[in-house]
């Protein structure tokens, strides 16, 4: 009889201890997620500084959604403007260049891309976008930076930009 009881015990016990590792994974994921969310939004602000420090040549920093900087792009290398300086240094935050390995760049998001859209009357809309972890519901439809581009081998978990994140904010440049 107390044979019995042992078992049961034990498959408790064991039952318990897969709890406790699921939720050890789920929250190595969260803690994941929201480092990259933290990094997006460092991102965002940087770019956000750099653009009202040179409010003269704000709109030259336009990339449209459709011509994201970072992952995946190549960064430009021309320095002779304030404005080309920044977006080579916003794109190469964005693909990682802060931290790196032996087998390429490892900082800030996965496939991190960062577009620049113009609003009219000195308004633009700066959006980052990065792959997420696990699938969650798509972002506003109206957000148009890495649609499409985080999406999974077809019938995969992230169809229809379930696993896209962004970031968006409205940044207003004063004429001078």
């Amino acid at each position: 009889m107390s044979l019995i009881e042992v078992l049961i015990t034990l498959v408790i016990l064991a039952v318990g201890l897969l709890g406790v590792m699921a939720l050890q994974t789920r929250l190595q994921q969260s803690e994941m997620e929201t480092y990259q969310r933290s990094q997006a939004l460092l991102l965002l602000d940087d770019i956000a500084a750099r653009m009202t420090a040179n409010r003269t040549a704000a709109s030259s920093y336009v990339t449209g959604s459709a011509n994201p900087l970072g992952a995946g792009m190549t960064c430009p290398t021309s320095t002779a403007t304030p404005q080309q300086r920044d977006a080579a240094a916003w794109c190469a935050a964005l693909q990682g260049a802060s931290e790196s390995t032996s087998t390429g760049l490892a900082g800030a998001l996965i496939g991190g891309r960062g577009c620049i859209e113009s609003l009219g009357s000195n308004q633009y809309l700066l959006t980052v976008a990065w792959q997420g972890l696990l699938p969650l519901s798509a972002p506003p439809s109206d957000v148009a930076c890495g649609r499409n581009a985080f999406d999974g081998a077809a019938g995969s978990q992230c169809s229809n930009d379930r696993c896209r994140r962004v970031v968006t904010t409205l940044v207003r440049v004063a004429p001078l």
